[in-house]
């Protein structure tokens, strides 16, 4: 089995308020791999930045997206697994995390700038604010199949979703742990 056939990493992405956290928590619960939420690798700077209403810059965004990926790298050293929850909005952004391996995939989390509004104005205490979803939508590169890409629609309900992320990863490419 090659490692294209076993992959260290996934990597749940989409725009602000798509649900990353939440179905990449699920997800890895539901393959017993540990989750690591991508916001935590930001620097003090970024969230105060996007506190205020500010959108990130690339080159506020360099720093984070290579602790990200040092993180994966040492997960898939380590023989590990682990899913993190990460905006990578373009395909510069998935290069940097990705740094040449074929054992990371990425699932895109895709809706509709409504549903996602809609998601934003109901979430509380999260330091984005919903006034920064335009500039999410517009950063947005979708991914292409060559990116090791996985894309689920958000409209269903979680489970529904890692049961359709889960359907898509080949076999092989992750077990889900078997309950009692």
């Amino acid at each position: 089995m090659s490692r294209a056939d076993a992959p260290c990493a996934l990597i749940v992405m989409g725009v602000s308020g798509s649900g990353k956290s939440t179905v990449a928590k699920a997800l890895g619960e539901r393959l017993g791999w540990r989750f690591e939420d991508g916001d935590s690798f930001h620097p003090p700077s970024n969230v105060e930045k996007m506190r205020a209403g500010h959108p990130l810059t690339d080159e506020d965004r360099w720093p984070w997206l290579n602790a990200i990926a040092d993180e994966i790298a040492r997960v898939c050293e380590r023989g590990e697994h682990v899913i993190i929850a990460c905006s990578a909005l373009k395909h510069a952004y998935r290069d940097v995390l990705l740094r040449g391996r074929d054992d990371v995939r990425f699932v895109f989390l895709k809706g509709t700038r409504e549903l996602i509004a809609e998601r934003l104005a109901q979430r509380k205490g999260h330091f984005m604010p919903p006034g920064l979803l335009a500039s999410q939508f517009d950063t947005l590169e979708s991914p292409e199949a060559s990116e090791h890409v996985i894309t689920v629609s958000i409209d269903e309900t979680v489970e529904a979703i890692v049961d359709g992320i889960v359907r898509q990863l080949k076999p092989g490419r992750a077990t889900p742990k078997v309950l009692p």
